[in-house]
Parts: structure tokens; C-alpha cells; sequence
């Protein structure tokens, strides 16, 4: 009889706590981690509108519709691709924008900024859950778990680490420079290299007289900006000149969504970055996937 009261009792409560289907249909991406997670997860048919940060995979770039920068989003512009969902990364704004869409009818979820390999698992499930596909999530997550650890065992292999400069951009004679609390400085620290710039917090201009001291042993930039900057001219900049990097001209450039993005291609990211600055360990690659095929030049 206990049973049976506790029972009827309990159904009318679960009743009520049991989620409300979410209609994952349409779903707006904001952010390229959440982007890359998504087409990851099969769910790349489901995206009617990504943001400028999201550039992996190539066909999202092709297919989808954009709807600015995610730190200048418009409200107006991110409801008129009709989703039923939108996922966004942490930081995404302005803060009036997203107020608005937070108050819309349509779901506005947001996953953390990824900084290290915990919380490219814990985004991966997130978005997974968000999206409705909790086991392709599960079965992602195992497998990019499997790759950080392959990296982990890579980078046991450095005994004496050297240090990186990471340029986000460079006009003028001060190149801004990614410091301490950066997705660049937390990339490095995947890759085993040491950040020349820690000094700095942020992206900054690279000013200080303790960064002019800094002597990288080598110079990371995007490839995909500084274009009308020279590896000449970065090297003859006073942050840069007559340091190990400049003198031995150890410049490299990266892609930088896939540098900086800190989604499911992080592990392989790190591992092609540890294999720039230190290329006499002869690092093997780290297990190819659908979610990693290179973008086209």
C-alpha cells in the first residue's frame, strides 16, 4: 500500500519536471567552435545561419547564411533566418543584442569559450545535448578525448621547451600580440610551447619593455590575415628584432579558425603547432577523422 501511495504520488511530479521537446530544427550557430561541433555531430543540415567565425567546414562558408560578426550581432538579422534554436558561444554580443534575443520566443543557449581539453569535451556534449543527439555527442566526445590524449603523450616528449610570439595582427611598428588569458596563449600551452608574451594580458600591442625582451624562438601568425605584412617586417619590428626568432627567420603562419577555434580539431591543431616549433621530434599525426579533413587552400 506504501508502495502504491508513493508511487501515485510521484507520477503527477514527473509529470511535470519531464523537458519540454525542443524543436532543434533550425538551428542559428554563433560561434565557429559551435559551428564545427554541429556539421561534427551530423547536425549540419539543421544550421540556417552561421556567424563570420564560423570558416570550418568550407561548405558551411558556401551553404549557409550569415548573420555578421558574434560580437556585433543584430537581433533583427539573427531572427529573420526563422530558427527554432539558437546556440552561441560565450562573449557573443553586444550585450543589448543578445538581451533581445534572449528575450525572443526562439531558445538562445550559449556553451563556454573552450580554453583547454575539458571544456572542448564538456562543449562538444553540450552543443550534442542542445541539439537533441546526446549519443553522437557521447561518441564525439570519446573520440576527441582519445585524440587529446594522444597529444598528451606527444607533448611528454619535450624536455626543454621553447617559446612562441603569437601576432593576431601587425601594422605600424607595435604588433598586437596574444598574453596571458588568450585562446593563444592556451593553444601553446596544449602544443608545449612557452608564451613569449605572457607578460601581456590579452591581446595587446606588444609595447612593454618586458615584451621587447622576450626574444621568441619563434613567431606564430594567422594565415589568413597580415597579408599586406611582411615576414620581413614583422621580423624588423622592435618586439622582434634581433631575437632568435627573427635571426633564424622561424616565422610561421597558421590557419587561424583552426589555431584558435578550440573545437572537435584542437587535439590535431596543437599537435601540427608543436611540430613547427619543435620539428626534430618528428611528432607523428594524430588519428585523421570526418570532423578534420583540411579545408581547401
Amino acid at each position: 500500500m506504501a508502495l502504491l501511495v508513493l508511487t501515485a504520488s510521484r507520477e503527477p511530479v514527473l509529470a511535470q519536471s519531464a523537458p519540454t521537446p525542443r524543436d532543434t530544427s533550425r538551428i542559428v550557430a554563433i560561434g565557429g567552435a559551435v559551428t564545427e561541433i554541429l556539421y561534427a555531430l551530423g547536425a549540419g543540415d539543421r544550421i540556417v545561419a552561421i556567424d563570420t567565425s564560423s570558416t570550418y567546414p568550407p561548405e558551411a562558408l558556401k551553404t549557409k547564411p550569415n548573420v555578421g560578426y558574434m560580437r556585433a550581432l543584430s537581433p533583427e538579422g539573427v531572427l529573420s533566418a526563422g530558427p527554432s534554436l539558437i546556440i552561441a558561444l560565450e562573449g557573443a554580443g553586444p550585450p543589448d543584442a543578445v538581451k533581445v534575443l534572449k528575450g525572443a520566443a526562439v531558445p538562445f543557449e550559449t556553451v563556454p569559450e573552450p580554453r583547454d581539453a575539458g571544456n572542448v569535451v564538456a562543449n562538444i556534449r553540450r552543443v550534442a545535448d542542445l541539439a537533441g543527439v546526446p549519443e553522437r555527442g557521447a561518441a564525439l566526445a570519446q573520440a576527441v578525448e582519445q585524440d587529446f590524449a594522444a597529444l598528451a603523450a606527444l607533448r611528454a616528449r619535450i624536455t626543454t621547451p621553447r617559446s612562441a610570439a603569437f601576432v593576431l595582427s601587425a601594422s605600424g611598428t607595435a604588433p598586437v600580440v596574444g598574453g596571458a588569458h588568450t585562446s593563444a596563449d592556451a593553444i601553446f600551452a596544449l602544443a608545449g610551447v612557452e608564451n613569449a608574451m605572457r607578460a601581456v594580458n590579452g591581446y595587446k600591442p606588444a609595447v612593454d619593455e618586458a615584451v621587447l625582451g622576450a626574444q621568441p624562438y619563434a613567431i606564430i601568425l594567422m594565415k589568413d590575415s597580415n597579408h599586406a605584412v611582411g615576414d620581413d617586417a614583422i621580423a624588423a619590428m622592435p618586439a622582434f628584432a634581433g631575437s632568435p626568432a627573427a635571426a633564424a627567420r622561424r616565422l610561421y603562419r597558421m590557419d587561424g579558425g583552426y589555431l584558435l577555434g578550440f573545437g572537435p580539431r584542437t587535439p590535431q591543431a596543437a599537435r601540427d603547432l608543436a611540430a613547427l616549433i619543435y620539428p626534430e621530434l618528428e611528432l607523428a599525426t594524430l588519428p585523421s577523422h570526418p570532423w578534420t579533413a583540411p579545408a581547401a587552400p
